[in-house]
């Protein structure tokens, strides 16, 4: 047990030891290597279901090598922020590319999805402005959302009808996720976009775990749905996921990105990412858009774990994409189911609140193409049956 730090402005012993109590201290852990579905922690090799490398693409050698050959050609870093010296033929080549895969007319790179989501709020709202966000959207959406001076109204997860009450015309941002991150179910798209139209306000989507994983050629999201590209305003989607590397990006109208690379303060400000990364992210694209059987294959996947999972009588969330959230209930359950798995070879993550709210807490499971049947049926061997002392706390959110 921490002792508690009570002395001076910050209480910052006291919180911590607050929060071990309530089971919800966050701790670290030092990977010895991750790749191909399995990790390596302390020495053991597990069966990784906790991570967001949907196609298993993080170790393969053709964006190894071009991030190498990036390297040999550009150095390790940027070395500036975009607007001085940072933005490389590199950087630019990766926007030429995404531009013309996701179907916008421009992109603006970033160096994680958390700045990007923050760089594009800030930028956009003032105080004459309204946003409205899915209560479930990501942490980072959120918390700019609250510091911002324009109004903020929260409607309840993918309830559009409760959106279209809160609704005023022309006045702001509408801002929803492809795929949410812990449930892993979709938004909408379809509906949003006719509210949106409807009501003359702007629309923007965080395909964060949509990119790569659904649609044609991976597009995301709105390809799967079948929604144009043009009917939302700014798209947001990462490469550290499916894509396997590291980075975000902003696209739309050739006006929203020149918009955003004169008043995005976390553009301007920020070195940015490395060249090389930018290679590897452009060789990733060229391997993601030739991975339809991939996909097929995690499908297929997911539907093996889905069955069998709720055959041995664990609740799950309404999910079809890699992310699994196994809901369990309370954070301290959640943590011992953890720690059993992990004791069979199987490393899960334990989601709990404040990341969900209260009385949700979960395995997060994800499956990834480089998992095989085995895989998933090892994970649900590890699982075992629930027992009736699990049963109970545990809803949908």
């Amino acid at each position: 047990m921490m002792t508690p730090v009570v002395t001076g402005p910050f209480a910052l012993g006291q919180a911590l030891a607050e929060r071990e109590q309530a089971a919800l201290l966050r701790r670290r852990t030092p990977v010895e290597a991750a790749s191909g579905g399995r990790i390596r922690v302390g020495g053991r090799d597990c069966l990784n279901v906790s991570g967001n490398d949907y196609l298993g693409l993080a170790g393969h050698p053709a964006i190894k090598a071009a991030f190498a050959a990036g390297v040999a050609q550009y150095g390790a870093g940027a070395g500036a922020s975009p607007l001085v010296t940072g933005y490389s033929r590199a950087h630019q080549q990766l926007e030429e590319t995404l531009a013309e895969w996701l179907g916008v007319e421009a992109v603006l790179l970033f160096n994680c999805g958390f700045s990007a989501n923050q760089a594009v709020l800030k930028a956009l709202l003032g105080k004459e402005h309204l946003l409205w966000q899915d209560r479930l959207n990501h942490a980072s959406l959120q918390e700019m959302g609250s510091q911002l001076p324009c109004k903020m109204k929260r409607f309840g997860h993918n309830d559009m009808a409760a959106l279209e009450r809160l609704l005023e015309p022309s006045r702001g941002l509408i801002v929803s996720e492809g795929v949410f991150s812990m449930d892993g179910d979709q938004g909408p798209w379809g509906e949003l976009s006719r509210l949106a139209a409807r009501s003359g306000n702007w629309l923007m989507i965080d395909d964060a775990h949509g990119l790569g994983v659904l649609g044609p050629e991976g597009r995301g999201t709105l390809a799967a749905q079948g929604v144009s590209p043009g009917s939302v305003h700014v798209h947001m989607g990462t490469f550290g996921k499916a894509l396997g590397v590291a980075g975000a990006f902003v696209g739309g109208s050739r006006e929203l990105v020149e918009y955003l690379v004169n008043f995005a303060r976390h553009y301007v400000y920020s070195t940015h990412m490395p060249p090389a990364q930018a290679c590897a992210v452009t060789r990733s694209i060229e391997l993601v858009r030739g991975a339809d059987e991939a996909r097929a294959h995690l499908a297929r996947l997911v539907a093996r774990f889905r069955q069998g999972a709720q055959a041995l009588g664990w609740q799950l969330g309404a999910s079809d994409t890699p992310i699994q959230p196994l809901l369990v209930g309370e954070s301290s359950a959640a943590l011992q189911l953890a720690e059993r798995l992990r004791g069979r070879g199987v490393w899960a993550g334990a989601i709990r609140p404040p990341t969900v709210p209260v009385g949700t807490a979960r395995l997060r499971i994800t499956l990834c193409a480089a998992h095989g049947e085995d895989d998933v049926d090892r994970l649900l061997e590890a699982l075992g049956p629930r027992l009736a002392d699990e049963r109970g706390g545990a809803h949908a959110p």
